[in-house]
């Protein structure tokens, strides 16, 4: 493809180049995916005021998230296993966001440690927690992050147990991936994707495998996970943890305007309206829908982000006007890491700003940080409002 000029265009390069198992892991959701299709499907029932005669040089779409400024409200969101998508996947999706001037996000289940993407990048990036029951541990991976320089902790909410996502259970996911007859015959087409993992830092969780005892391959790794998150987490052992934590806190995996106004109340730095990608419960309203419900119950309580379903700059803006702060990219940056690497990150970053830049100056606007409800068209039964 000698063209590439939207993230589609990645994601079919990356569906080329990446083993099965790993493209079903980011493109799927739990169950029925209902909420999957929906988080992108939604988007699209938002239109958008075309503005004519107004000054469109001198454009910004700089702006910041969490007190840090941003070359653009979107960040990269914590994705488990991203060093299988691509070689040292979470250390080449770090650089690009850094030097795009974006926040990347580390997963608590990526491949890469943070040790390793810290050393790599020399600047800080948030990290993402997942509660364990084995709170030494999570003591501890607080603390490596805090000694990495990590500047926010986002807390994810929304995993005290695992939903079911039909394609990995078939697919077996792991990391390494095992050698089945089934999986050594999708390898032998992805020779690229198994030639450049031969030379990768790592191959399984760096955040895990050496710092828990007994943890020591990819079995009993499987094991230790499906028991260690933890099903007790409420909100007196959130505000513990951002005791610990003592900086920035992000609470990842809202979707309920309750939920919001109690992590306001906790004084979390900011929030991320988030179904988890349509991974966790099945049938939940997709991000964008319960956006603005979240919105008019915090009001300026607290700093709301959103992710799930962006896959344009277009969405992006969308949801900025309605009243986010910022955004994040999950599967968008994948494609292009699966795709080419950190060069395929920093192409997702430059379709997402362009779409971004020339929907704001056809909307009329010269600077993101203007952008409002007053750009867009918003059906009447948008809102995520639903009668008991």
């Amino acid at each position: 493809m000698t063209v590439i000029t939207c993230i589609e265009d990645l994601k079919r390069l990356y569906e080329r180049r990446v083993p099965r198992m790993f493209y079903d892991y980011a493109e799927s959701g739990s169950w029925t995916e209902q909420t999957f299709r929906d988080n992108v499907r939604d988007y699209q029932d938002i239109r958008l005021r075309q503005r004519v005669a107004v000054d469109m040089t001198g454009r910004s779409t700089a702006t910041q998230m969490a007190g840090q400024d941003v070359a653009m409200p979107v960040a990269l969101a914590p994705v488990g296993l991203t060093g299988m998508q691509h070689a040292d996947g979470e250390i080449k999706a770090a650089l690009a966001a850094r030097d795009f001037g974006v926040p990347f996000t580390l997963s608590t289940m990526s491949i890469n440690s943070i040790e390793e993407v810290a050393e790599a990048t020399r600047a800080p990036f948030w990290f993402q927690l997942y509660t364990m029951k084995d709170t030494d541990f999570t003591s501890r991976l607080i603390q490596r992050a805090k000694d990495a320089g990590c500047s926010a902790l986002v807390i994810t909410l929304d995993l005290q147990i695992l939903g079911q996502r039909h394609k990995d259970l078939k697919n077996g996911l792991s990391a390494p991936p095992k050698l089945t007859p089934k999986t050594i015959a999708n390898l032998m087409t992805k020779w690229r994707w198994g030639i450049e993992m031969l030379g990768a830092k790592r191959r399984n969780f760096g955040n895990i495998v050496g710092h828990v005892q007994g943890i020591s391959d990819a079995t009993s790794l499987g094991t230790w996970t499906a028991e260690q998150f933890d099903p007790s987490l409420d909100w007196s052992k959130v505000e513990k943890l951002m005791e610990q934590w003592g900086g920035k806190v992000i609470l990842k995996g809202i979707l309920d305007p309750e939920d919001a106004k109690m992590a306001a109340r906790l004084g979390a730095d900011a929030i991320v309206v988030s179904n988890h990608g349509g991974r966790q419960l099945d049938g939940a309203l997709s991000s964008i829908r319960m956006l603005p419900p979240i919105l008019d119950a915090v009001g300026g309580d607290i700093e709301v982000h959103i992710d799930g379903g962006i896959r344009t700059g277009q969405d992006v803006l969308k949801a900025v006007a309605l009243g986010a702060r910022g955004t994040y990219i999950g599967r968008a940056f994948v494609y292009g890491l699966g795709a080419m690497g950190q060069a395929g990150v920093t192409k997702a970053l430059e379709i997402l700003h362009r779409e971004l830049d020339l929907t704001m100056a056809f909307c009329g606007e010269r600077r993101v940080t203007d952008l409002g409800r007053h750009n867009l068209l918003i059906p009447e039964d948008f809102s995520g409002r639903w009668q008991d």
